[in-house]
């Protein structure tokens, strides 16, 4: 016996399944979209090729890790508090519902819980866009208490895009003005214009607004509002076809910087 087990994960939204010994500490790891088995120690090849055996599928190259990149070490010098990359769709309402989670009866539904669903909705379908070479960054926070829902970054640019609740609502766009259901018109494309524009100057490239409806019925818009995107929670795919704007380094560089907490504290 080996002493060896695997221990299946996921980091930065790709599945990697790591080769432990009996101390805990790790001597390999295959990442299965890279087809690569990363050996810590060659003198324990066989034995990690042993272990890993049924989970290996297709061509696999063996060797030592690659040697990491300016990005990867500019990541890996983050301190964790600092490193925005773990937050969830919805982080900072997740956080503010477990904190206080209101009555147990009302009228009506939490209207916080309805902004994280669809928060969460909009924010897993843009985490799919990975694949693509999209890296999306959820809950920017920003001086003053405010935040960028989701900030999209991949070959079509950069996108910061508000969710807008609206389940089985009717929602009517104006420009600046938005009004979801029965409820007040307020001017709703200001702020998401204003995101952008902060997230421009923080990572000194431009930021398109995107407002993202979720779960509506119909949008009615009065006309194509100035220089800001909208599109319903099931039409986001069309973000990831765009291309031609950034090379996969420069996603990267982009990506790295705005993960950084300090990046945004002067917007």
């Amino acid at each position: 016996m080996s002493g060896l087990r695997v221990i299946p994960t996921w980091r930065h939204g790709r599945e990697r399944l790591y080769v432990c010994g009996d101390d805990g500490r790790n001597v390999a790891w295959y990442d299965r979209e890279a087809g690569r088995v990363n050996l810590i120690s060659e003198a324990r090849r066989d034995a990690v090729l042993d272990v890993l055996g049924p989970f290996l599928t297709g061509q696999v190259t063996v060797g030592p890790p690659p040697v990491p990149t300016p990005v990867e070490l500019a990541r890996l010098a983050l301190h964790p508090d600092d490193d925005l990359a773990p937050n969830r769709p919805g982080e900072a309402l997740q956080i503010a519902v477990d904190r206080d989670p209101g009555p147990p009866r009302r009228l009506r539904g939490d209207p916080r819980r309805r902004a994280l669903e669809a928060e969460q909705c909009v924010g897993g379908a843009l985490d799919a866009f990975e694949r693509a070479g999209w890296r999306t960054l959820h809950s920017v926070p920003l001086p003053g208490g405010a935040r960028i829902h989701h900030l999209l970054i991949g070959p079509g640019g950069l996108y910061a895009l508000h969710t807008l609740p609206a389940r089985k609502q009717r929602v009517r766009v104006a420009d600046p003005m938005v009004m979801t259901g029965r409820s007040e018109p307020h001017p709703l494309l200001r702020r998401v214009r204003s995101d952008a524009s902060r997230a421009s100057f923080a990572l000194t490239a431009e930021v398109r607004p995107v407002l993202a409806v979720a779960g509506a019925t119909t949008v009615e818009v009065a006309a194509p509002p100035r220089d800001v995107r909208i599109v319903l929670d099931t039409e986001l795919q069309s973000l990831a076809r765009t291309g031609g704007v950034l090379k996969p380094a420069d996603v990267e560089a982009l990506h790295a910087m705005a993960r950084d907490r300090h990046t945004w504290l002067r917007v």
